[in-house]
């Protein structure tokens, strides 16, 4: 007879997505300090609603739930701290700086050496929208077989 396991009393799933977010902290950090080394470059998904986010009220009204930025070739003013960070990017030829909690953060890739980070979502989002289109944004390719991709979804038992 097997027991099913027990609620656990500690909050594992917080502390590891906490950890993984900053992860991107890190990397987005020393970008600010050195710039992007060789062909990296980051897709960085977050929720539009989440606390703490700032950006213009014209991507707010095209992506309402969650957008997708890229950093690569055309950003400025990248300023990392403990909680998120803060960036310039262009939108149809219209400098915007967004101010973004890693909290917010649903997913970070870096295709340039095929790793991901994608942490949980919230239940009430079924899909993530299109990509927000920046005058500096590449073709995504999707990950395959084998690549560095860590997914992270943990759901626990009520």
């Amino acid at each position: 007879m097997s027991e099913s396991p027990q609620d656990s009393l500690i909050p594992y799933d917080e502390i590891v997505q906490d950890a993984l977010r900053a992860v991107v902290g890190r990397v987005l950090g020393q970008v600010e300090q050195g710039g992007l080394p060789g062909a990296h470059h980051f897709y960085i998904t977050f929720k539009t609603g989440a606390p703490g986010v700032d950006i213009p009220r014209h991507l707010t009204d095209r992506y309402p739930d969650e957008m997708t930025i890229v950093i690569q070739n055309r950003f400025w003013d990248l300023h990392v701290s403990k909680s998120g960070f803060e960036v310039g990017l262009s939108f149809n030829q219209i400098g915007s700086k967004l101010s973004i909690p890693f909290a917010a953060i649903t997913a970070f890739h870096d295709p340039a050496v095929d790793f991901a980070l994608h942490f949980s979502a919230q239940a009430d989002d079924p899909q993530p929208e299109e990509i927000a289109v920046a005058e500096n944004d590449p073709v995504v390719r999707p990950a395959e077989d084998g690549s560095n991709v860590v997914s992270v979804d943990f759901t626990r038992k009520k």
